[in-house]
């Protein structure tokens, strides 16, 4: 992926000044502007400041590479800086990051060539040594391509650990995803699952995938997946494991009927129960888990992270974030429940082991699943609130809907009608009927039935951007 070209500021580039000729007018005008664009993009904040010295306090070769900018970001193990690499290109002289001159050429002016920006991702002590070796490890396997950041540099400094990646210009999820039309949809999704499709090559399990995690740019259309700070390599588990979740036994049927027979049975624990108990990861964010991570499986795949992007997209179709907003595990379940149906929900609970009793009366949650039908439900509640503008994209899914809304309505030609207007309700409705069936292949209860990232962008939804980008490769 081509870096991004934000404006930074140059006082380290040790340009000298003192033989500056009389320069015209519009290009000192041109001038003038860029300087002030430069500091209005390094105004920070006074304790974001006091963050950025205290970093260089703790890193003493940090000041020498690079030049700190602002603080883009923060979570419960790293803070991630923007940054300068005053150096001009980064550290270790890799072609794979350099930034494009910062600004467009304006007549005969020659356009002045800007150091590369980095990202600093300041990897928290507390955690352990055994994660940050695997984060970095992850991050270097995994360089090659343009959808997911490679790691260009390692600082350390005594216990402090920082990791260079690239700066990536992109926009926050909560600013486009309810104004992003089918087509800009469709590229986002496309983006991203050409990035699960290549670390799932490599083995790799992202376990957090969540959209600060995937950093998009809807004006460009290109994406890049970040953050491996708790990806796992994959491992293959039997059912010979004395914890083994039931799902990967070769008696499934048996264990299914044995469960059955306890649901009508009020649930209680033992005095004194002997089983060992099942410990299973549980990383990623609420909201995001799949339902095998919920209940405590303990063969999760890569499948984990389809059932995120699946979330992930419908949440963009439903122009509904969080989609799952759950306190807990228990809340959570009981979520998907409402969308999935009550017996979907217990069979995956069977599937792994464990029982599910819902005590909610049958009119407040369904059996079955029409992921339809819940889209509708959604968009209708919000359309008849006046929460979308009269020229919203969210219309051009409305009107597909039935009366009932259980379904999508395909448009009929009439005659005498504009045959160009009717080609593009054609084609919008066939988006919509595609995407369905992306969401239903990443939104499989159970994980042995979900497709994988591979098989997903065959499907016809993903069509007309493969397309394109055969084009694009043949030039």
């Amino acid at each position: 992926m081509p870096p991004p070209n934000p404006a930074s500021s140059d006082v380290n580039s040790g340009t000298a000044t003192a033989n500056k000729t009389i320069q015209p007018v519009e290009e000192a005008e041109c001038e003038e502007n860029d300087l002030k664009e430069e500091f209005e993009e390094d105004e920070v904040s006074l304790e974001v400041l006091e963050d950025m010295s205290r970093l260089e306090k703790c890193f003493p070769e940090l000041g020498i590479h690079y030049r700190l900018i602002d603080k883009i970001g923060e979570g419960t193990f790293s803070t991630v800086y923007k940054a300068e690499c005053v150096t001009g290109t980064i550290r270790l002289d890799t072609e794979v990051w350099k930034s494009p001159p910062l600004k467009k050429n304006r007549g005969n002016k020659v356009p002045k060539q800007k150091n590369a920006l980095v990202a600093l991702k300041q990897i928290y002590v507390t955690s352990s040594p055994n994660r940050i070796h695997n984060e970095l490890n992850l991050l270097y396997m995994l360089s090659g391509n343009s959808h997911v950041a490679p790691l260009l540099d390692v600082l350390r400094y005594q216990d402090q650990v920082l990791a260079i990646l690239p700066y990536y210009q992109h926009a926050d999820f909560r600013d486009f995803y309810r104004d992003l039309p089918i087509k800009g949809i469709k590229k986002y999704l496309w983006e991203m699952f050409h990035a699960l499709d290549f670390i799932h090559e490599k083995g790799v399990m992202h376990r957090d995938l969540k959209p600060t995690n995937f950093l998009y740019d809807p004006f460009k259309g290109r994406g890049v997946l970040v953050d491996f700070g708790l990806a796992e390599k994959e491992v293959k588990t039997t059912s010979k494991i004395s914890n083994a979740c039931p799902c990967i036994s070769t008696e499934k049927v048996l264990v299914n009927r044995n469960i059955s027979k306890r649901q009508n049975i009020k649930g209680a624990y033992p005095k004194q129960d002997q089983r060992p108990p099942r410990r299973a990861n549980r990383a990623g964010t609420r909201g995001f888990r799949a339902p095998e991570v919920l209940f405590k499986c303990t063969n999760q795949t890569t499948k984990i992270d389809i059932w995120s992007a699946g979330t992930i997209a419908f949440s963009l179709l439903s122009r509904k974030f969080p989609l799952f907003n759950s306190p807990d595990d228990t809340d959570a379940l009981l979520e998907m429940a409402l969308i999935f149906g009550s017996d979907m929900m217990k069979k995956c609970a069977e599937l792994h082991g464990c029982g599910l009793e819902i005590n909610l009366s049958n009119s407040s949650i369904s059996t079955s699943c029409n992921l339809v039908q819940t889209l509708n439900d959604f968009l209708k509640f919000e359309n008849e609130n006046g929460c979308f503008p009269p020229d919203s994209v969210v219309l051009d899914t409305i009107k597909l809907f039935s009366e009932k809304g259980d379904k999508f309505v395909k448009p009929i030609f009439e005659e005498g009608a504009d045959y160009e207007a009717f080609k593009q309700e054609l084609e919008n409705y066939n988006d919509h009927k595609f995407i369905m069936e992306v969401l239903l292949a990443a939104l499989q209860i159970n994980p042995s039935k979900r497709l994988s990232a591979k098989e997903i962008l065959t499907l016809p939804f993903f069509q007309e951007v493969n397309n394109e980008h055969d084009d694009v490769v043949l030039l």
